[in-house]
């Protein structure tokens, strides 16, 4: 659920991020050094992210799925209206721009936020951390498809088959799979899927535009609160009561996971760069491995770390470049 922004063309966006690449505003501004150093807000952002299937975990404990997710939208779509409105931001305008954002909404948002919460229903946390942390696998093979400008190179296609070794590794492939909810993880691996498609259409659709990033990503999440609003209903109905540590989990998991984040992401990338704050990838699975055996007390076996160690070295390689030879 992770968001990054650049200038001109947007870059390669990274997983986990509960939103999307977004195009810049139109002109630069000159910002203020924020008073929270970078490195602070780095680590506070990887917690964040973290713990975010932790508290999906929690969630679901008191709440349906879809239930946790509209929450989880309310919550988040409140904190960046609020930011909007303390930057005097505006609603993008245009009926083109509001059918991409809808369309971005589902793929970004409602979807994969959804199939994690029905994913964590039968597998642990842990693994469905390690799941998202597929994102830049996926990312990278249909860039390659989609993107005449992502060509691909020795570099990228050993990052992407080390990767999925890796993702084997995690599921435990040479016992057959023993043990292994297989619909759950399906369901995972499907919301980790989602955010590469999601990126796709975005970098093709709404780059460029002249909207700036935090109006189009807060209205992107008012419209997947809208179009849960419509589901929950029908799914799942109404809660009939609110327990204490759920609901405090989905609000964190809204207005921490989901808003906050999305804000300390764009100070990030706007400091010190796409390149470095997307490196916060490589350690929400390990802080979510983390949370979800101490908090949650979850099991954890050899090859979930391992797999998991591997997974993040092959996305790595899918996002490096070769060094540029010198005299060029």
């Amino acid at each position: 659920m992770v968001v990054v922004m650049s200038t001109a063309t947007p870059p390669r966006p990274t997983p986990s991020t509960p939103s999307t690449s977004l195009p810049p505003s139109p002109t630069p501004t000159v910002r203020r050094r924020p008073a929270l150093d970078w490195r602070l807000r780095f680590a506070g952002l990887s917690l964040i992210w973290g713990f975010s299937f932790l508290l999906i975990k929690v969630g679901t404990d008191g709440y349906a799925p879809f239930q946790v997710t509209l929450g989880r939208l309310m919550f988040g779509t409140l904190v960046l209206a609020v930011a909007m409105a303390v930057k005097r931001e505006r609603l993008p305008r245009g009926r083109r721009t509001w059918l991409h954002l809808t369309v971005a909404a589902l793929l970004l948002n409602a979807a994969p936020f959804s199939l994690f919460a029905y994913s964590e229903l039968t597998i642990p946390s842990t693994l469905a951390g390690i799941c998202n942390a597929t994102s830049p696998l996926w990312g990278m093979a249909l860039s390659m498809v989609a993107l005449s400008e992502d060509r691909p190179t020795r570099r990228r296609v050993a990052g992407l088959g080390l990767g999925f070794l890796g993702v084997l590794t995690v599921l435990g492939a040479w016992q057959g799979f023993h043990g292994l909810d297989v619909t759950g993880t399906a369901l995972a691996l499907l919301a980790s899927l989602c955010y590469p498609i999601g990126w796709i259409y975005v970098r093709r659709t709404l780059a460029g535009g002249g909207h700036s990033n935090l109006s189009l990503i807060g209205s992107q999440l008012g419209v997947a609160s809208l179009q849960l609003a419509l589901v929950t209903p029908l799914f799942a109905g109404f809660p009939h009561a609110f327990p204490l540590v759920p609901s405090l989990a989905v609000a964190a998991l809204g207005a921490l996971g989901t808003g906050l984040a999305v804000l300390v992401q764009y100070g990030l990338v706007n400091e010190v760069g796409p390149t470095t704050a997307q490196m916060v990838t490589y350690f929400i699975p390990v802080i979510a491995t983390a949370a979800g055996v101490v908090v949650l007390g979850e099991s954890l076996s050899w090859n979930t770390p391992v797999g998991a160690a591997v997974v993040l070295a092959g996305a790595a390689l899918t996002q490096s470049r070769p060094r540029a030879k010198r005299g060029q």
